[in-house]
């Protein structure tokens, strides 16, 4: 067992109003941190606990929320990365959503070695969900369509307690919010059984068989330009995997 320790963690899910600036976490908060946790363990004689410590949480500079996206600045990080170059640990950053592949490296380059995601994935998911639904309007006959996305936001407006707090605005804002927020609120409500059984009709409606390229280029161009075929549930996943794969790049890129 491995531990990571730190208390400078963001709210989880994103911000919940929009910030144009985040401070970075100071040098000498990460030294107290460090110091703290490590006179409290050995104190308890848990010293193979302390050996086990291998990282500190911190803020790199990097959030988002509803509708925006602070990218990593390395230089105003740049008094972190040195600071962890004179210790044993390495960083974990959250809220690392919506990096840019090259952001992503040049977290890792600096020490930010584990990169917190979550809306980033539920939101491929969600988007790979939209195209499908694009599809089924293409290929279904309406009274056998799964109506996934206006039943998805039925469900959100009738239990609005998950969302409520980050999509701020009016009715009209809000009703483009529930769909398209990068905080991806929509994730807390794949597991209503209504959604459940509209996410089932979608699928056993399109079937296994290939979708027609011209849909998938239509719908889904990044997909049909990495695959130029594909079945609903490789849409699925492939629109996952593009999110995964510049966090594999980043975490395995040789200095």
């Amino acid at each position: 067992m491995r531990y990571v320790i730190g208390t400078e963690v963001p709210v989880p899910g994103g911000a919940t109003k929009h910030e144009d600036h985040v401070s970075v976490t100071k040098v000498e908060n990460v030294q107290e941190t460090i110091e703290v946790t490590r006179k409290a363990l050995l104190n308890l004689g848990l010293e193979d606990a302390w050996d086990r410590v291998i990282a500190v949480v911190v803020q790199p500079g990097v959030e988002f929320g509803d509708a925006f996206v602070l990218p990593y600045q390395p230089n105003d990080a740049r008094e972190l990365s040195n600071f962890i170059e004179t210790q044993p640990l390495i960083f974990e950053a959250h809220s690392t959503d919506y990096q840019t592949g090259q952001t992503l490296k040049n977290l890792v380059r600096d020490h930010f070695a584990i990169l917190k995601v979550g809306p980033a994935l539920t939101y491929a998911f969600r988007e790979g969900i939209f195209a499908l639904a694009m599809m089924e309007n293409e290929l279904i006959p309406t009274n056998e369509r799964s109506n996934i996305v206006s039943v998805l936001d039925d469900i959100m407006v009738e239990h609005p307690e998950h969302w409520i707090k980050y999509y701020h605005g009016d009715e009209r804002e809000q009703t483009f919010k529930r769909k398209y927020s990068l905080s991806d609120r929509i994730r807390y409500y794949w597991n209503v059984p209504r959604v459940q059984q509209a996410f089932e009709i979608l699928l056993d409606g399109l079937g296994q068989n290939l979708l027609p390229a011209t849909l998938l280029k239509q719908f889904t161009p990044d997909v049909y330009a990495s695959v130029d075929e594909a079945t609903p549930g490789q849409v699925l996943l492939t629109k996952i995997q593009f999110v995964l794969d510049n966090y594999a790049d980043a975490c395995n890129m040789v200095s």
